[in-house]
């Protein structure tokens, strides 16, 4: 196991170079940040905190992550847009077993290239981190949005 400092300078980078990935568009990479059995979850905070399964998007490995991609490259038709993560810094809330538990706040906003920007989707990471040879991946990522309302649709990962 990594020293604490160590730990969180890397659980940083991780946050960021995912949002980073995302920003820039380089979708390919996304299920690369995760490693090959995960969980990533777009879940409304209601149904998170009443244990109830029902989510906007669940994809339940890493073969299913790159599935995602390619159909958002290949066979959804949509508005293009770009998008820009704010993200809090982490809070680890737990590190045990080879594992690091963390949360973070998060702001997605859309930018469509003839349009003032607009909040696409706000809430929290709550994540599970594994670290692997190649560096920190996340097991689990579970992005729990705030608002009951959500755009007609989320087309690329939150």
């Amino acid at each position: 196991m990594l020293a604490p400092n160590s730990d969180y300078l890397a659980l940083q980078n991780l946050y960021s170079d995912y949002a980073t990935c995302l920003d820039d568009g380089h979708l390919e990479e996304w299920p690369e940040f995760f490693l090959d059995e995960c969980e990533y979850r777009i879940q409304p905070r209601e149904n998170y905190e009443r244990s109830l399964p029902l989510s906007i998007m669940w994809l339940e490995s890493k073969g299913m992550l790159k599935d995602r991609v390619y159909g958002v490259r290949n066979t959804l038709y949509h508005d293009p847009y770009y998008q820009r993560h704010v993200v809090s810094a982490p809070r680890v809330t737990r590190i045990a077993g080879g594992e690091i538990r963390s949360e973070a706040n998060y702001l997605v906003l859309r930018i469509k290239r003839d349009e003032l920007p607009e909040i696409l989707n706000v809430g929290r990471y709550i994540d599970t981190v594994r670290e692997t040879p190649d560096g920190l991946k996340f097991k689990a990522r579970l992005c729990i949005f705030d608002s009951e309302l959500i755009q007609n649709s989320i087309i690329y990962p939150i």
